[in-house]
């Protein structure tokens, strides 16, 4: 899947597209257009996003270019140990698979939360 690009949204990118934030609306145009393109919402950081602006979650889920990821039991026994599951399952996510042999790069408005994680960030402030 060479030239493939991997988001992930957290829980932050996800309110700041909920609210109007442009370049969390450019990416979620981009991955509903542009082949290779791949956009992720973890379902733990899509119910945080839910808590803090309701009304979030159903906007994404109903997006087209945006894809709903499952609490899975690899991804449930990998961040139960974690004291926020959002945070837990973006950075799960992100991690290589044989599908996404780099990872994915976390779209975040709150990049400095991210600085002591193995992953990359794309500042959406």
């Amino acid at each position: 899947m060479s030239g493939s690009v991997h988001i992930v949204l957290d829980e932050t990118a996800m309110a700041a597209a909920g609210s109007g934030n442009v370049l969390a609306s450019r990416l979620i145009h981009r991955a509903h257009v542009e082949p290779g393109w791949f956009l992720y919402a973890p379902a733990c950081a899509l119910v945080e996003a839910e808590r803090s602006r309701p009304g979030t979650a159903e906007h994404l889920a109903a997006m087209p270019g945006i894809i709903v990821l499952d609490l899975d039991l690899p991804a449930a026994l990998a961040i139960a140990p974690h004291e926020t599951w959002a945070a837990a399952h973006a950075e799960y996510t992100a991690q290589p698979t044989p599908d996404r042999p780099d990872g994915a790069i976390i779209a975040t408005t709150a990049p400095k939360r991210w600085e002591s994680h193995p992953v990359r960030v794309l500042d959406l402030t």
